[in-house]
């Protein structure tokens, strides 16, 4: 068990270390309490109709907007983010999430005819029924995107959520949670958060219907054996190390922009980033020298709206970041681009890099560095390129930068990733209607599209007589009469060619 259930969690700012937030952690007994509530607002909740819970989050989207200041504020002090961050890629998702689920969800789970193709004599209905309590266990990186974000097409499909955010930014979504609660026509303990350590997830995921985790791969393998010791659904969105290529026929313009954003957007903490770069011999030169050049230009700072990234949220992500760079360095790669720490920087601030001369055995291409940090490796063709990036035991997203429209989509079907961006980057995962998720061990489960609500709820098959005869054929009594019919009936309806029609 975690000593560090129910001491104190300090909150700080990691652009300054100024504190933030100072809360208890959660214990055992409150998460019992928490779940309490949360499976009795279940109950009242599951009663609305779909219509109902649309104009509810519609509500809700009102109220976000209304507050967003406060929020990104908040947001921006325990993330180290700066403003644009927070309101582009939090603010802006979750508004949209609760607009496309709150109008698209209730058509993914609406009840469904089946169409039967031999029993006509049947009615068949599917059924998409909430599962009762959902549990969200979040990491750090996006405070509002992967908890209130992933809690909205579980609360459309009727579930409660209780959240276990990450210790390092339980801020935000305590006040979205909070502003929540007082939505009309949503019930006050449908959504809660307990804030805490690892003690603290292990008590919700021993009391929860289902899990949605994501964070590490260390950490998804715990919430997967736990989970499992019930027999609940998994969910899980693990690592990534996620390659982009670069072949000959780029327009080398586009994606060194590409690039530059896909892997320093939110300091390069994200699932999705661009981790590694393979770029084919003959453009090699010219794009490297491209991305240092766009690097050297990216503004780091604080909240200031003119800043383009902030600072890292994690000292301990901070200290792998560098790490990485010492190891690549080591074993022969090349800085042309930062390298360090801020120069005279209180927080969290890791320049943007850029490495050379890299190779497989560094740990910068083959262990999730989630930094900013860009590691470009030089390869003779695009089969070296794709062998390479497929050369991971990660598989979540990928991109690959081409003119030749066929030979995008031939590398795309080739690589064992997730989701794969042809001339565009991590863009992929703010399209809700495209379903996204990993494969190998970047994880199980895919959040967006039809998957992302029906996952949250039980599938139910009903099948209904249509015109009430006293007995069926294949009921009793059986007799070789009726075995013979059945002989028949197979030869004829699946005996393939003309030997169908001759006598057994």
């Amino acid at each position: 068990m975690d000593e560090r259930m129910g001491h104190s969690i300090v909150v700080k700012n990691p652009a300054n270390h100024d504190k933030v937030l100072e809360l208890t952690a959660t214990t055992v007994d409150e998460v019992g309490t928490t779940m309490t509530r949360a499976r009795a607002a279940q109950v009242e909740w599951s009663r609305s109709s779909l219509a109902q819970r649309r104009e509810a989050l519609l509500r809700f989207r009102d109220v976000l907007v209304d507050r967003s200041e406060s929020i990104v504020s908040t947001l921006v002090s325990e993330t180290g983010k700066t403003r644009g961050e927070a309101y582009g890629n939090e603010l802006f998702y979750v508004c949209d999430a609760i607009g496309y689920w709150s109008k698209r969800g209730a058509r993914f789970i609406a009840p469904k005819k089946v169409s039967v193709h031999l029993f006509k004599a049947k009615k068949v209905v599917s059924r998409y029924e909430p599962r009762g309590v959902i549990g969200i266990i979040s990491p750090w990186n996006f405070p509002l995107v992967l908890t209130i974000g992933e809690a909205i097409p579980a609360i459309m499909a009727g579930n409660a959520v209780v959240i276990k955010p990450s210790e390092l930014t339980p801020a935000s979504i305590l006040e979205v949670v909070a502003l929540l609660a007082e939505v009309p026509g949503i019930p006050s303990d449908l959504v809660q958060v307990v804030p805490g350590f690892e003690a603290t997830a292990e008590a919700l995921i021993d009391q929860v219907d289902m899990v949605s985790f994501t964070g590490s791969v260390a950490t998804g393998r715990k919430v997967a054996s736990r989970a499992a010791e019930r027999l609940i659904p998994v969910s899980l969105e693990l690592g990534g190390k996620d390659p982009m290529i670069v072949l000959k026929d780029a327009d080398l313009e586009r994606a060194a922009n590409a690039c530059v954003w896909g892997a320093l957007m939110n300091s390069g903490q994200v699932c999705t980033s661009i981790e590694r770069v393979y770029v084919e011999e003959p453009v090699y030169e010219e794009f490297t020298a491209k991305v240092a050049e766009k690097v050297a230009s990216v503004r780091q700072g604080g909240a200031a709206d003119e800043a383009d990234i902030g600072s890292m949220t994690s000292p301990i992500q901070l200290e792998k970041v560098k790490a990485h760079v010492a190891d690549a360095l080591d074993r022969g790669a090349r800085v042309i681009q930062g390298g360090a720490m801020v120069p005279g920087s209180a927080g969290l601030f890791h320049e943007p890099t850029v490495l050379v001369d890299v190779n497989h055995e560094m740990a910068v291409m083959r262990e999730e560095t989630f930094g900013p940090v860009i590691p470009i490796m030089r390869v003779q063709d695009c089969d070296e390129a794709v062998r390479l990036a497929n050369d991971s035991a990660y598989g979540l997203d990928s991109a690959v930068f081409t003119r030749d429209a066929k030979l995008g989509q031939q590398v795309a079907a080739a690589l064992e990733t997730g989701s794969v961006c042809v001339n565009e980057c991590l863009i992929n995962f703010v399209i809700l209607d495209a379903p996204m998720g990993g494969r190998k061990q970047s994880g199980s489960g895919r959040r967006h599209g039809p998957e992302g609500i029906r996952k949250y709820c039980h599938q139910k098959t009903i099948v209904s007589d249509r015109f009430g005869m006293k007995n069926e054929f294949n009921w009793f009594p059986q007799g070789s009469k009726k075995g013979s019919v059945l002989r028949r009936m197979i030869r004829v309806l699946y005996r393939s060619g003309l030997a169908r029609f001759k006598k057994p």
